[in-house]
């Protein structure tokens, strides 16, 4: 792969030789080139899937324990962090509390950039401080330069204070890299727009992201052979799915399952416990 490396920029930051002049090509070849090179944040994570295995056990620990999980990122890292933050609950039956998000410039850097935020690095620490983060919690720091100063801030708070840190960056040499506790690196390469990290960096964060969290929550008991035991029904398609839930559990009828349901207050945990004749 043609990569022009420069030692004064982070490997995130490389030029991408095959895709100089992109801005000329038909609009095919542009799709088969991003195609092409997401391959290469797939074989990226492959290669850290050792590193991701320590990450969720350490984790999944945390969270036995009480602890609380924390994803922290500015940009569209953040966002990523607290897209998954945020689907943990419906999808496991997870307080809000026990696993959150943290981004740079606040909520509302959700839907729109927050110029600037990145590069402040005392906010991080400050909301981190008023969510009562400590010892027993975990924080996750994504940035695939591994060099934005408010996710740094973050992961050296976690550092002081004796929590679980784990980094997830693109850029090995990066401080971020360093100084975790567990460093997940899925060295993707150079973007096909340079330096454009939403594409195949993100992408890689998203991925490693939801191999954590699934796995977490399967080593924790959130699940039940490959179903959602412990989702919340929160909709019609929900509901649905719980009853689907609880008749292949217990070997049901629906009529069964709806009932055992509303016995349950709508509770898929307990009515797929007690379907499998462990609860009350």
């Amino acid at each position: 792969m043609g990569v022009i490396s420069v030692n004064e920029i982070s490997a995130t930051e490389a030029v991408l030789e095959e895709t100089r002049d992109i801005d000329t090509w038909a609009v095919s070849r542009i799709l088969s080139a991003i195609h092409r090179e997401d391959g290469n944040a797939h074989a990226a994570v492959r290669r850290v899937l050792p590193q991701i295995g320590t990450a969720v056990e350490a984790l999944a620990a945390t969270l036995r324990a009480g602890g609380r999980w924390f994803n922290l990122g500015a940009g569209t890292s953040g966002r990523i962090g607290a897209l998954d933050a945020a689907e943990i609950p419906p999808t496991f039956g997870l307080a809000p509390e026990c696993v959150q998000a943290v981004i740079a410039g606040g909520e509302g850097a959700l839907v729109r950039a927050v110029e600037g935020a990145e590069d402040r690095p005392q906010p991080a620490v400050v909301e981190l401080e008023a969510r009562g983060f400590g010892p027993g919690d975990a924080l996750v720091a994504i940035s695939a330069s591994g060099q934005t100063p408010f996710t740094l801030a973050g992961l050296r708070a976690a550092r002081a204070a004796s929590a679980l840190s784990v980094a997830i960056t693109c850029n090995p040499l990066s401080a971020l890299a360093r100084e975790a506790e567990i460093a997940i690196v899925p060295e993707v390469g150079a973007e096909v727009i340079a330096g454009s990290t939403r594409m195949k960096g993100g992408l890689a964060q998203k991925m490693v992201l939801h191999m954590l969290s699934t796995t977490v929550m399967v080593r924790l008991g959130y699940v039940s052979g490959n179903l959602m035991s412990h989702m919340r029904p929160g909709s019609r398609k929900l509901e649905e799915r719980a009853l689907r839930i609880v008749t292949q559990v217990g070997g049901i009828d629906r009529d069964e399952a709806r009932a055992l349901l509303r016995d349950c207050g709508g509770d898929l945990g307990e009515a797929t416990r007690r379907a499998r004749g462990e609860g009350a």
